[in-house]
């Protein structure tokens, strides 16, 4: 096989890759992207055989984190929880005894069209939102928007620092979920 071959065989084995796309316009988070100190979306194609079922597709990209992502999650929580800020694992285990929770995030709503997970903190708060939508380009898309308003200095330091992280982790996830959504 030569070169090229390895290379697309590689690439249909690794499958779709997230791109950034606008944040959805009918998203019930909408009214909090003014004055956004991050505002982003992804989006990856889902494979024709994927489920419809907005929280299966939420649980694949956000349950099972790859290593390099449970690594920055831990390298997070040494540096921040001695500042006061919640640990990943304070957040998912207050959000569970609340209700769901999709990998530690808390699920906030859940409408057929959108789920909106989030946690509020006394440095930022934030929240995610989760479609599936029909792209007459791409075929169905998982869609992953991310909102955070800041109140503080320390706040908007630490969206500073970990934008390009945040960015290529739910970019990450959700490839995964493309990928374990397949049949």
């Amino acid at each position: 096989m030569g070169r090229l071959e390895a290379l697309m065989a590689f690439q249909a084995r690794r499958g779709e890759k997230a791109r950034a796309v606008p944040m959805p316009s009918d998203s019930v988070l909408a009214p909090l992207y003014a004055g956004a100190d991050l505002l982003d979306a992804f989006a990856v194609r889902l494979p024709a055989e994927a489920s419809d079922d907005l929280e299966t597709a939420a649980r694949a990209a956000f349950e099972r984190p790859a290593g390099w992502i449970r690594a920055l999650m831990r390298v997070r929580d040494v540096v921040m929880v001695p500042v006061g800020v919640k640990s990943s694992r304070a957040i998912g285990l207050a959000a569970a005894a609340r209700g769901s929770v999709i990998g530690f995030l808390p699920l906030l709503s859940k409408s057929a069209m959108e789920l909106i997970l989030g946690e509020d903190d006394w440095h930022l708060d934030f929240r995610v939102t989760i479609q599936i939508r029909a792209d007459a380009e791409n075929g169905r898309e998982l869609v992953a928007g991310t909102v955070v308003h800041c109140h503080n200095r320390l706040g908007r330091i630490y969206i500073r620092a970990i934008a390009p992280f945040h960015r290529a982790i739910v970019r990450a996830n959700l490839e995964q979920a493309a990928r374990a959504m397949k049949i």
